[in-house]
Formats: structure tokens, sequence, C-alpha cells
């Protein structure tokens, strides 16, 4: 244990001091169009299809990494699938990282950012999607967009959600014995990063936490060999108390974000998969 929290503290400070972005892999432009724009000092990437399968549908992508790492090729190759084979246009935004960031940063990019999303597409056809920590700041900043009477995403695809930083939910302990991903201590780490002085209990940080009275058409997608999914339980059941329905779609002895790791079986993994190219399509 002292050896990864070694380890995770080195990363955490050499992501610090050099501010890492995410860099789009070579392979990413071979069967899809990836342009970048600019948005408040940060890198969007707009992913497109290239080919005649074109959607009018817009997912706007956050992707996960304790809110330390940069999108991994893994992500890329997950996102690339998802253009080619539903003709929907991605956003993935290179949004600011801890611990050289706090969610106040992160907030202060993706809440104008949706607001200028909304106004290129309409709400009607945007989809928002995150997975692990990125499920969680999804889920957040529609928390807030709630909270400040904004129009909602269609829908919203969230993939093993890292819902509470604070990992105080006792049934994660047991769930860590058969999870080969993730280790609660090192999260708990880059959770305070993110949260830094003042945000440990704020629900932008934990929207398991937050108001859920605006939300719709929420689905979340989880394993059972992930210490982040008895949180899921909490969260729709405190949705079911307000009369807001969360479907949650659990597979058996799938890993955390197992379709985009590839750390599961290959039938879980197609299942997964299919899962949500099936929701993409769904009208």
């Amino acid at each position: 244990m002292v050896i990864i929290l070694t380890v995770i503290l080195a990363v955490i400070t050499y992501y610090f001091i050099i501010g890492i972005q995410t860099k789009i892999p070579k392979e990413a432009k071979e069967t899809c169009r990836v342009e970048t724009e600019q948005f408040m000092g940060r890198n969007i990437f707009v992913i497109t299809p290239d080919s005649e399968k074109k959607s009018n549908n817009v997912i706007l992508y956050f992707h996960g990494g304790s809110y330390v790492a940069e999108a991994t090729k893994q992500h890329w190759d997950f996102i690339e699938n998802i253009v080619k084979d539903t003709g929907n246009t991605v956003i993935l935004p290179d949004y600011p990282l801890t611990p050289k960031y706090t969610y106040k940063d992160v907030f202060r990019m993706v809440v104008p950012l949706y607001k200028e999303i909304i106004d290129r597409v309409s709400v009607e056809n945007l989809i928002i999607m995150g997975d692990s920590a990125g499920g969680g700041l999804s889920l957040a900043l529609e928390e807030k967009i709630g909270e400040e009477n904004i129009e909602m995403p269609e829908k919203t695809i969230l993939i093993s959600p890292w819902l509470d930083v604070r990992l105080t939910n006792p049934k994660i302990d047991e769930v860590q014995k058969i999870d080969e991903e993730l280790n609660k201590e090192t999260l708990k780490i880059a959770g305070i990063a993110y949260a830094s002085n003042d945000g440990i209990d704020s629900y932008l940080v934990n929207p398991i936490d937050g108001d859920l009275s605006k939300l719709k058409n929420i689905t979340i997608l989880t394993g059972t060999k992930d210490i982040l999914n008895p949180d899921v339980y909490v969260l729709q059941q405190r949705a079911k108390e307000i009369g807001i329905s969360i479907e949650v779609k659990e597979y058996e002895n799938a890993g955390h974000i197992w379709m985009i790791e590839k750390n599961s079986s290959e039938e879980l993994i197609e299942q997964g998969y299919q899962e949500i190219i099936r929701l993409l399509e769904e009208k």
C-alpha cells in the first residue's frame, strides 16, 4: 500500500509541474475527422464520421482518469468506434486536471462550454456521456445547469461513474476485495486534490448529493467488480424518492469502465458496448 501511495503522489506531482493536456493519437485521424477548437484556453476536440453515415446527434463526452489523467488511447478508440457505428459527432473537452487545477476551474470552463454548445445544437439532439470521473463530472454539470434553469440534454449515459470522492459507503470495502482495477485509498488522494480546500462536501465534487429534480433520461452502466458500483444504487434510491427515474444496467463480474479498458470478458465488453450503441440510437 505504501508503494502504491508513493507512486500516485509522484504522478500527481508530475502532472502538477507540467500541466498535462490531451494529445490526439495518430490512429484517431485514420477513420474519423478530428478538429481542434479553443475554448477558454483549452482544447476542444470535435470528432465527426469520415463517411456518409452522419447523424444529427451530438455527444458531449467527459473522459475519466480520477480528475488527474488525460484521455487515454483507449478512450480515443472507444469514441472513434462510437462515431463510426452511430454517425454521431463527439465533442471531447480537454478539461483542466488536478492537482494543478481544482473543481472550480473545471466548472468555470464546462458550464460556459455547455451554454455555447446548446446555442449551436438543439438539446433534442444533445447527449451527455462520461466515464468514471467524467461520469461524475457529467452528472454534477447537469445538477449545476438544473440549478440555473438551463435546458437539459435529451439523454445522459454514465459509465462506471465516480459519484462521491469521499468513498464512505461501507459496501465499498466489500467490493474492494474483488475489484482488480481501482484502489479506494489512491482514489481518495485524487479526490481530495480535486476538491481542494473547500470542496470536499460540494455536490459539484460529489454529485451523489446534488439536486436530482431536473434530471431526465439518465442511464448508468456499472459492473459488480467496481468499487464505485455501490454508490450507483444510493443515487438511484435518492432519485426514486423524489420521483425521478435513473435506469441502471448492471453487469455481473464486469470491472471498471470495462468496455473502454477491455478488462473483462469479451462477452461482457461486447454486451456493454452494444447497449451503449442501442441507447445512442434509441429515439
